[in-house]
């Protein structure tokens, strides 16, 4: 049975410029996490930074002339991202099939109950204490079935993280509620991963529509024959499809320094 197709973009706070690292704090929104600037690879970097971001988007913008026109009229995308981590994938699987307002509802309740976001934390509160806090019945036995394997060390997320990405993934896609399109998320935002492209995205499905002026969603195949030409920056192109939606709907504002250098 095929999974439905999801809808992820980057919250209302997109344009809010964060600080590098916040420990400590909820992770109710995106972050920004710098790497090593300098560790690009021939076939481009491990993990996107802002300097690897804007070296993408200016090989896309030479590359297509429908994102170089999205690119010149709101500039560099945001480097949003995520802390990797447990406290991620317990973000990821609240928002399946929901709105990210539901779901960052949801989190803030769990962070606040538990005084943070620990596998431990959501380990011990079991899953009929999720079930309390307002979880589905399904959604709390995911949250408490991948606390579990944290706990008990059947999953190390950082180990996982180092792996080639096509083992790491197969790893996370074996735990009950990871499936592809919340291991693109984990991937993208996460790790930071600069080539791909989130299997079922609608937010990204209805960008592509409007970009490339077609007349109804673009299919899955569609959507893999209008993004293979992106490699190896699929996930720049992610960011900078997201900014479109968002800015469609009056949900983001371009900030000037965005617009210089591209």
């Amino acid at each position: 049975m095929s999974r439905p197709a999801r809808l992820y973009v980057p919250e209302a706070l997109h344009h809010r410029k964060l600080p590098a690292h916040r420990v400590g704090h909820p992770a109710d929104m995106p972050v920004m996490i710098r790497g090593d600037e300098g560790s690009l690879l021939a076939h481009g970097p491990r993990s996107l930074t802002r300097a690897s971001l804007r070296q993408g988007a200016r090989a896309l913008a030479a590359r297509d002339p429908d994102l170089a026109r999205v690119l010149d009229h709101l500039g560099e995308p945001p480097l949003w991202g995520r802390r990797p981590g447990f406290a991620a994938l317990v973000r990821i699987i609240l928002e399946q099939q929901v709105s990210l307002a539901a779901a960052r509802t949801m989190y803030r309740r769990l962070h606040c109950h538990l005084g943070g976001m620990t596998a431990e934390g959501i380990y011990a509160l079991s899953v009929a204490g999720l079930r309390e806090l307002g979880l589905t019945r399904q959604k709390a036995a995911y949250c408490h079935g991948l606390a579990a394997r944290v706990v008990n060390g059947s999953l190390d997320l950082a180990a996982t993280a180092r792996l080639p990405d096509d083992v790491g993934r197969r790893t996370l896609l074996a735990v009950p509620g990871l499936g592809p399109w919340s291991v693109d998320i984990y991937y993208l935002m996460a790790l930071r991963r600069p080539d791909v492209w989130p299997e079922g995205d609608l937010a990204l499905a209805a960008a592509l529509r409007d970009v490339k002026r077609m007349d109804t969603l673009p299919t899955k195949e569609a959507q893999e024959a209008l993004t293979s030409g992106w490699a190896p920056w699929r996930s720049v192109a992610a960011r900078i499809l997201w900014t479109h939606y968002l800015t469609a709907r009056g949900q983001y504002s371009p900030r000037p320094d965005n617009m210089a250098g591209l």
